[in-house]
């Protein structure tokens, strides 16, 4: 049921969706979705609340303890959050217990301390017209802010949209993603108990090619924070342009991790294999080329199959499982396709590769050896637990295997030397690159990409100045300049 105007209410809709369990395939809800009228209502009813309403007289410092207050909720339901997250995307549950909640924790507390330190600049200006002026910027809520967010993290992506929103004073209609909104709901009841006043937070349920494509036509929006593919973050680019909207678009990747012969093999073996087949292989920044020098490349491969093997796929609630099942039955379609395209392009298919038998959306963790990056699994996003491995003969080479891509999200690299990690790091073309080890998030720095990867940056300062309007204002002072 939606959540708007500080209430649960499903107002006229009538249109239900289900929520299917992807271990089980059974149904876990059915959810009453929004629809036009709804998202109407909750973008007018956040539009006053600003204006006219409490929250646009809420100062920093309040803002600040609401947010800290939602941490503290959010860690005193670590267990459920987690167990919502297994239930929705089918990830076992130390993966969000150990990534995903103390991100989404650490985010609400890092955007609470700036919430009362959000400042402008004073800027000397010359005199006008024989008068002397007093010159200065302020930063305001850009305004209403439709975040809509994906299946594979949402609890954690949907912090790094909602945080720095509130933090800042905007109104956040957050629209969660149709196959896992669960966590999305559960978050609005606590936004609720924290203290935050009516027309703040809305959370809107629903399909995208309903609930979402009203919401990004809306003319009320000022603002369009998007986690998704590019076909559908092109979608909202163009609904936006209308009426010259700001928005943030993360939009994926295929993200290199480069392995040197100097490099710690059996870590990197590690590192990367969580790279690939984290989360199921369902992770923007997924390093799913694996770029390796040639003088390793088999010992290496060897290690790294090795570490595939040890994978146990199952229920994300049985002791041991390692890996879960992927979001629904479209999903597995897509991976195993791109699975049948590398072998016929002539990849050599090293582990995995098959749908196990039996009920849940599960595909073996996939490694591709010997192959190029002219083949269509190095080209596109996959979205799986597929790694191609692509063999190199030198740093420059390594480098512009690791560029030559449509996307530019993330990269990796796994060296001991410390002048070429920082070297490689310039030339790399990426929003993110880590060494030696695989996408260490952290709310105080900005992530996001370029190419079609996106378009913005979320969390750190970047996270304030997406969500602020930078004005200026000149005052021409009365008195006139001595002679």
């Amino acid at each position: 049921m939606p959540y708007f105007a500080g209430r649960w209410d499903s107002g006229r809709s009538t249109d239900t969706f289900d929520v299917i369990d992807p271990v089980t395939e059974r149904r876990l809800v059915t959810l009453t979705e929004a629809g036009p009228a709804e998202v109407d209502a909750a973008v007018s009813f956040a539009r006053s609340a600003l204006d006219d309403g409490e929250w646009g007289r809420t100062d920093g410092a309040a803002r600040g303890r609401m947010l800290n207050r939602l941490a503290d909720l959010i860690e005193e339901g670590t267990e459920l959050f987690a167990t919502l997250e297994s239930l929705d995307i089918g990830k076992p549950g130390f993966e969000p217990r150990a990534i995903d909640l103390p991100q989404v924790i650490q985010t609400f507390r890092y955007f609470a301390g700036w919430a009362d330190k959000v400042e402008g600049r004073s800027i000397p200006t010359p005199s006008y017209m024989g008068r002397p002026t007093h010159s200065y910027t302020v930063r305001e809520p850009v305004g209403v802010v439709a975040a809509i967010t994906p299946w594979n993290s949402p609890t954690m992506i949907g912090a790094w949209k909602i945080a720095p929103a509130l933090a800042v004073g905007c109104a956040v209609i957050l629209k969660p993603p149709e196959d896992a909104p669960l966590t999305s709901l559960l978050l609005a009841s606590l936004v609720e108990e924290a203290g935050f006043p009516a027309g703040a937070f809305s959370v809107l349920p629903g399909r995208g090619r309903g609930t979402g494509q009203a919401l990004i036509d809306h003319p009320g929006v000022d603002k369009i924070s998007f986690t998704g593919s590019p076909e559908t973050g092109y979608k909202v680019a163009v609904a936006a342009a209308k009426g010259f909207r700001r928005t943030t678009l993360e939009l994926g990747g295929k993200s290199p991790q480069i392995v040197y012969a100097d490099a710690d093999l059996e870590q990197a073996a590690q590192g990367v294999g969580i790279g690939i087949f984290a989360n199921q292989g369902e992770v923007c920044a997924a390093g799913s080329r694996i770029l390796v020098a040639r003088p390793v490349y088999e010992e290496f491969v060897e290690r790294l199959v090795g570490h595939a093997l040890n994978v146990k796929l199952g229920d994300p609630f049985d002791e041991g499982t390692t890996m879960g099942a992927l979001i629904n039955e479209g999903q597995v379609t897509r991976v195993s396709r791109y699975i049948d395209l590398g072998l016929k392009e002539g990849a050599s298919l090293l582990v995995g590769g098959r749908r196990p038998e039996g009920k849940g959306y599960f595909v073996e963790p996939t490694l591709f050896g010997d192959a190029s990056n002219s083949m269509t699994i190095a080209r596109q996003e996959i979205f799986g637990p597929v790694g191609t491995i692509i063999p190199f003969d030198s740093e420059q080479q390594a480098v512009a295997i690791a560029n030559d891509s449509d996307y530019a999200l993330a990269a990796t690299l796994w060296t001991s030397d410390v002048n070429r990690a920082h070297g490689v790091a310039r030339q790399v073309k990426a929003g993110a690159v880590a060494i030696n080890g695989w996408a260490p998030l952290n709310p105080r720095l900005p992530w996001g990409g370029f190419k079609l990867s996106g378009l913005g940056r979320e969390l750190g300062w970047s996270g304030i100045e997406a969500n602020t309007e930078e004005k200026t204002v000149t005052a021409v002072l009365s008195y006139p300049l001595p002679e």
